[in-house]
């Protein structure tokens, strides 16, 4: 059965943001008391032995993951390359530069500068954006972080500057696009595409990857889904 697709085409917030541990403990304390999310899961990770996961509540809607498996603890850390360390400074293509958390007004922007630093944690800022205000300050295993807020909806048409179209080589019509993204109107379900090595991949071993893609939808859901809690309710 096909249906026409009327659901929302776009994301409508972070789910969770998920992050290696080498020590879950040391994330979940800092996460839970210097940025006052509440603990609200840590199971044995679904499908990965020896690997747990850790869920902390930013609202009902948005929770903040830690992922902590056998040997991360030594995988070393380059500033430069697998982590940035600050906010102006660089990490491989495809890391995490800095992860900025919203708050809904400056006073809450200035209440987490101050529970922050409560803790012994620097933070520096308020400093404002123009599009934003923030403040920034470390977190375990070098992650650089952020808190901001915006007071309004970002102006694109104040905020999108010609000049840096043209640096980074977007032109008029990609930008038009860009700025109103084309809906999908077929019909559902899609076929998984054919492999095609332009696009984007998880890291599979090849053959074993060309196999995944041949197994119905249905039977992925049906093998790798856990569904039931830990404890019994």
């Amino acid at each position: 059965m096909t249906a026409q697709h009327a659901a929302a085409q776009q994301p409508n917030g972070i789910h969770h943001l998920a992050f290696m541990a080498g020590d879950i403990k040391k994330h979940i304390a800092f996460f839970s008391q210097v940025m006052g999310c509440p603990l609200v899961a840590i199971f044995d990770m679904h499908g990965v032995p020896g690997s747990l996961h850790a869920f902390l509540r930013m609202n009902d809607h948005a929770y903040f993951s830690i992922v902590q498996m056998p040997g991360v603890g030594d995988i070393p850390v380059q500033l430069g390359v697998t982590h940035a360390g600050r906010g102006e400074m660089p990490s491989a293509a495809g890391t995490l530069q800095h992860l900025a958390f919203n708050v809904d007004s400056e006073a809450d922007l200035v209440a987490m500068r101050d529970r922050i630093r409560s803790h012994g944690v620097p933070v520096m800022g308020p400093i404002d954006h123009g599009m934003c205000k923030s403040i920034y300050f470390a977190g375990p295993d070098h992650l650089a972080l952020e808190v901001a807020t915006s007071s309004a909806a970002i102006d694109a048409t104040r905020w999108i500057d010609p000049a840096v179209l043209e640096k980074v080589g977007i032109t008029a019509a990609e930008v038009a696009a860009y700025k109103a993204p084309a809906p999908f109107v077929g019909q559902s379900p899609v076929a998984q595409p054919s492999y095609d090595p332009s696009k984007p991949h998880l890291t599979y071993p090849d053959q074993i990857y060309q196999k995944m893609l041949q197994v119905p939808d249905e039977v992925v859901s049906a093998r790798a889904s856990f569904a039931a809690p830990p404890v019994d309710g």
